[in-house]
């Protein structure tokens, strides 16, 4: 497995971070073409945690969090060159252990993703309601 160098990140860039999302297939899922939201997008994020090999981004996990009770991660992107080699699951492990333990991770997944989050351990919840 490749050397990956994972660290909690404040100043992400909008260009990295689109480029994660199309290179994740979660590009077909959020407004690139509207650099404002993506710059609040990264501005109002909680926590940043990504994943570098040899200085390229190759994953992220953007999260909002009251540190207490929840961890919303909002992405979870890995590029589909990477996946499958642990990534996506130590991104957010980390994400965990900077939120607090204590706290609940919840996501919703994307359909490509669906059958990933039972692998590394989530558990999937009967009842969630979007407005």
């Amino acid at each position: 497995m490749p050397n990956i160098h994972y660290e909690q990140s404040t100043d992400l860039s909008i260009a990295d971070y689109i480029d994660i999302l199309k290179r994740s297939t979660l590009a077909e899922r959020r407004p690139i073409d509207q650099l404002d939201l993506m710059q609040k997008a990264v501005e109002q994020a909680d926590v940043i945690v990504t994943a570098h090999l040899e200085g390229v981004l190759v994953g992220i996990a953007r999260s909002l969090t009251d540190y207490s009770a929840c961890v919303y991660v909002a992405d979870l992107a890995v590029d589909e060159a990477f996946q499958g080699q642990g990534i996506g699951k130590r991104l957010l492990e980390l994400t965990h252990i900077i939120c607090g333990l204590h706290t609940k991770l919840i996501l919703l997944a994307a359909p490509k993703a669906e059958t990933y989050y039972p692998h590394i351990g989530m558990i999937q919840h009967h009842s969630c309601w979007i407005r």
